[in-house]
């Protein structure tokens, strides 16, 4: 179980035919309680789609008690109709569970600038309904899904409490947050204030920094809920040191899925002055097309990497630079290091670290290679 493994959650995956594929295509997450605490982070594209719009009113009280989650299509840039069409979708979730529509997390994800057939949604609402059990993570999971090859779950469990969660995400990986549903479940005993601060401080070191291809979703959306099913009091340390656990396996699941990748690639920026210039280092490297195209090649071309961080307002002695691939020093002080032939791109994941040289900070951020396959599949996405 994933996003069920904590007490007090049942979930459900169905299909209600908004797939040409046939592939299921909504799931529901309920809360049985006793607490219905909830926390969410959304996209910060000002583009945003109908359910954030009306899921961002939702959580303002800090509770909820469901989501209602939909693939195949986004309800994105669909106007007065798209909102319309969501706050439908929570009072019909509402009218089946016996709760507040403004209790209803809506999320959708797929194509933009569609509206989706409501009349299909309505009877996805009550097969889900139907389906729902503490055995139905699974195909929540998977209903879930756009062009991802597989579902992306994870769970940690502590001494009498537990946490869980699904995502589903392999395209336009981005902050903020990357292109993505999550929905994490915990049964520990907490307050809506801890909870909020517990995922703020989890996304923030781990689907923040996922980055794919440097676009950003209409859509991201990442909710927490807390049940408090245990009866376990988790002070805030635990529990934010829990959450990231399963956010951070989810976020490395996002990554691994990529459309078309064929390399992991982890970008670790080392000795910055700050937090923030490390991020910036690092992201400056995972958004270059030209670096991300020679992995794919298995050219560790590190001159492409020092010309990324270049470009940034980072602290930093440019004479400085080190550079090291897949623990190769390819560079070294700005100039060439051991012998880029050494270098071997064959595994999976690939490394790279860059010392700047300026303090003390570090961060990593996730990408992946620029594939042919990549290409090929958002070239074709609509059709």
């Amino acid at each position: 179980m994933s996003v069920t493994v904590a007490q007090g959650f049942r979930a459900s995956g169905a299909t209600a035919g908004l797939k040409a594929s046939g592939s299921s295509d909504v799931a529901l997450v309920v809360n049985d309680g006793p607490d219905h605490h909830v926390a969410a982070v959304f996209t910060s594209n000002r583009v945003e789609a109908a359910p954030v719009t009306w899921s961002r009113q939702a959580v303002q009280d800090g509770r909820a008690d469901a989501v209602f989650l939909n693939s195949g299509g986004a309800n994105a840039c669909t106007g007065a109709r798209g909102f319309q069409d969501t706050h439908r979708t929570a009072e019909l979730v509402a009218d089946t569970l016996g709760c507040s529509a403004l209790d209803v997390v809506v999320c959708s994800t797929g194509l933009i600038g569609e509206y989706l057939p409501m009349d299909r949604i309505e009877a996805g609402i009550g097969l889900t309904a139907e389906g729902l059990g503490r055995e139905g993570g699974e195909a929540a999971a998977r209903a879930i899904m756009t062009t991802d090859s597989v579902p992306k779950q994870a769970s940690v469990t502590r001494d009498g409490w537990s946490v869980g969660g699904m995502a589903k995400g392999a395209g336009m990986l981005a902050p903020g947050l990357a292109t993505m549903l999550c929905v994490v479940t915990t049964d520990a005993v907490t307050d809506a204030a801890t909870l909020d601060a517990a995922l703020r401080a989890a996304t923030s070191t781990t689907f923040d920094r996922v980055d794919s291809d440097g676009c950003m979703s209409t859509n991201d959306t990442v909710v927490l809920m807390a049940s408090g099913a245990s009866g376990v009091p988790v002070d805030a340390d635990a529990l934010t040191a829990a959450v990231t656990e399963v956010c951070a396996s989810l976020a490395r699941q996002l990554v691994a899925d990529a459309e078309g990748a064929s390399h992991d690639i982890a970008v670790e920026v080392r000795s910055a002055a700050t937090e923030a210039d490390a991020v910036e280092v690092a992201r400056s490297v995972t958004r270059s097309n030209l670096f991300k195209a020679a992995v794919f090649g298995g050219d560790p071309n590190w001159g492409r990497v020092l010309a990324a961080v270049g470009t940034t307002q980072a602290a930093f002695d440019p004479t400085t630079l080190d550079v090291a691939i897949n623990g190769v020093q390819v560079c070294r002080s700005a100039g060439v290091g051991d012998d880029r032939d050494l270098v071997d791109l064959g595994p999976r994941e690939v490394r790279v670290v860059v010392d700047l040289h300026a303090g003390d900070a570090t961060a990593t951020v996730w990408t992946n290679d620029l594939t042919h396959d990549y290409v090929h599949e958002n070239s074709a996405y609509s059709t």
